[in-house]
């Protein structure tokens, strides 16, 4: 035909694909697919192939293999599917996410009916054998744990996978970062958003990425509904940051000399023929501000004449050496740099801010603590294994950052993300044509990073990064502190309101002690990363009971290392990744939940 029509591929092949390749499209790839399929035919029967395709061919769901996808939708093993349900799943084949039932339950009927048809006209069945299948159609069941925080598992997959390249294990036990609470707390605060704003403000779409200051990510939104959509828009989605890029801008210009005192001038300034404007309408006043003035109310002009000019010898060159450092890869010199005119991920974004929330050390998001074998050995320990993160920022440049970013919240764009219990920071994002809008920011405890918009690039109505975004990052920030055990945020001093719990705490501490005493051990961090010695010690115990033999009982709240059962409980999700496929056990990523020792 001239032109791809449709797929010329036996199941050897799509397996070889499945096993081996991706999807491109290409002679190159084909070659490839056909000289794997001679090799698998010379190794396995056609019936072991076909086991090895319907155990790995993903299905809809976040589902790979028959049986994981036989559980997602009926609830029940592949084993005990009616003829309904197979004939749906079978469906599945051709477009698992066109006919995945849970998102388009006719046209998913609709399928499994031609599938029905196809069994009577190759003889397998008769049209009275197939009959009550059509007259009582599959119905599909939820499975998918409510609180299930489907987002951050894929992208903790991922980081499994980075981390496990090489080292030849096929199933592993992972000890994540993720806070169950905190997740669950930023999905209904993002769906309660848009559910409110959507229909009016024309956004339908959104991420949210909460992370420690040192890098620890503890809840990741990728959108509204894992079930209708998989796709992770706080990992995946590249989109324009607008002004939030300012931050970039202004790090490089306080590390060569400017102060957050410094006078600049609000003067027009041009790039070949094009010149900024600001958010008034206007391509400079000509009045002079000083530095952090002119940040907080993210004057356009003024950051576009410091990346251009102002910085010395290629000062753009400087901007994007300063991304890089922070962790955003892939921004490009072009004269709209400084207003964020290049997508950035939310987790590479809210990652950057994180540098500047603990003075200035390098915060690479994280995933993942630790990996086990099914028996119990550590094959993986981020303290162990990953160096001490390095000063990137002067520490400095970094409180005076924060000095900056403080005065947005209090006085400038994003006066809605103002708490009343601690400090906070950060800078508000706005592009052109309203497609995009961003708010991130931090307390000294979390970096939560905030962006809304639509999957198709539609004009939102008139949605800036301090009206939805900021109010958002409002909503969940005053629900993820559980107590006022905060830490100051460098460069700025304690809050009032904590200064004052302070006070309330020690004269508690004096007149009544127990009670202090109570009160003090309920306000430490909630789920936060269990403490390096306390780890330890964990470690050396599980260790000497393993050696010692099954009959020694381990003591009452203590973290064992069984063998040879899988590794031990944990905080968080236990993930089991395979290098082929995405499978644990039935095929998908199901959160298991430990005691927390």
């Amino acid at each position: 035909a001239g032109e791809t029509v449709q797929g010329g591929s036996t199941l050897t092949q799509q397996l070889a694909k499945n096993l081996f390749l991706t999807s491109e499209r290409s002679f190159q790839r084909k070659i490839k697919e056909v000289f794997l399929a001679f090799l698998l035919e010379s190794r396995f029967t056609k019936r072991e192939i076909m086991k090895l395709y319907f155990d790995r061919a993903y299905m809809g769901g976040g589902a790979f293999g028959v049986e994981a996808a036989a559980q997602f939708y009926f609830g029940k093993s592949i084993r005990d599917v009616t003829l309904a349900e197979a004939a749906m799943l079978a469906g599945l084949f051709k477009a698992p996410t066109k006919y995945a039932p849970h998102a388009n339950l006719p046209a998913a009927r609709g399928r499994a009916n031609d599938v029905l048809s196809n069994m009577v006209e190759a003889g397998y069945m008769t049209a009275g054998q197939v009959q009550s299948a059509r007259l009582n159609p599959a119905t599909p069941v939820e499975t998918r744990s409510a609180n299930s925080p489907d987002w951050f598992l894929d992208w903790a997959f991922e980081e499994v996978q980075r981390i496990a390249d090489g080292k030849g294990y096929f199933v592993l036990t992972a000890r994540t970062t993720v806070d169950l609470a905190i997740q669950q707390q930023a999905d209904q605060v993002l769906n309660s958003t848009i559910r409110q704003h959507g229909r009016a403000s024309n956004v339908h779409a959104g991420a949210i990425v909460t992370m420690e200051p040192e890098g620890a990510v503890r809840a990741l939104t990728g959108g509204l509904d894992y079930g209708e959509s998989q796709f992770n828009r706080a990992t995946h989605s590249k989109r324009q940051p607008g002004s939030s890029f300012k931050l970039y801008v202004y790090a490089a210009a306080l590390e060569h000399g400017f102060t957050p005192r410094s006078v600049v001038r609000d003067s027009p300034v041009s790039c070949g023929n094009w010149s900024p404007k600001n958010y008034s309408g206007s391509h400079g006043s000509g009045g002079s501000y000083a530095l952090q003035d002119a940040f907080k109310q993210s004057l356009n002009t003024i950051a576009v004449d410091l990346s251009l000019y102002k910085l010395g010898k290629d000062s753009r060159d400087k901007v994007i050496e300063m991304t890089q450092r922070l962790g955003v890869q892939g921004i490009r010199k072009t004269c709209s740099m400084a207003l964020g005119d290049y997508g950035v991920s939310p987790l590479q974004h809210t990652g950057a801010y994180a540098t500047f929330a603990n003075g200035g050390k390098k915060a690479t998001p994280y995933a993942i603590l630790e990996l086990y074998t099914p028996k119990g050995d550590l094959v993986y320990s981020r303290q162990r294994d990953e160096p001490e993160a390095a000063q990137i920022i002067k520490k400095r440049v970094s409180e005076q950052m924060n000095q900056m970013l403080n005065l947005v919240v209090t006085d400038g764009t994003a006066k809605k993300a103002i708490l009343d219990f601690t400090h906070s920071a950060g800078k508000t994002g706005t592009t052109s044509s309203y497609r995009d809008a961003w708010f991130v920011g931090f307390t000294g405890a979390l970096v939560t990073g905030v962006w809304l918009g639509n999957d198709d690039y539609k004009k939102m109505s008139g949605i800036t990064g301090g009206s939805l975004p900021a109010s958002t990052w409002h909503s969940l920030m005053s629900v993820a502190h559980g107590n006022m055990t905060i830490p100051t945020i460098p460069g700025l001093g304690t809050h009032p309101a904590q200064v004052a719990d302070q006070a309330r705490l020690a004269e508690l501490r004096r007149n009544e002690p127990a009670q202090a005493a109570v009160q003090a051990a309920a306000s430490q961090k909630r789920n936060s990363v269990m403490p390096d010695h306390t780890r330890d010690l964990l470690k050396k115990l599980s260790e000497a009971m393993r050696k010692a033999g099954p009959q020694v009982d381990a003591p009452a709240g203590a973290e064992p290392t069984p063998s040879p059962r899988p590794a031990p409980a944990s905080t968080s999700p236990a993930i089991q990744p395979s290098p082929v496929d995405r499978r644990a056990d039935a095929g998908r990523l199901a959160p298991v939940v430990g005691a927390r020792p």
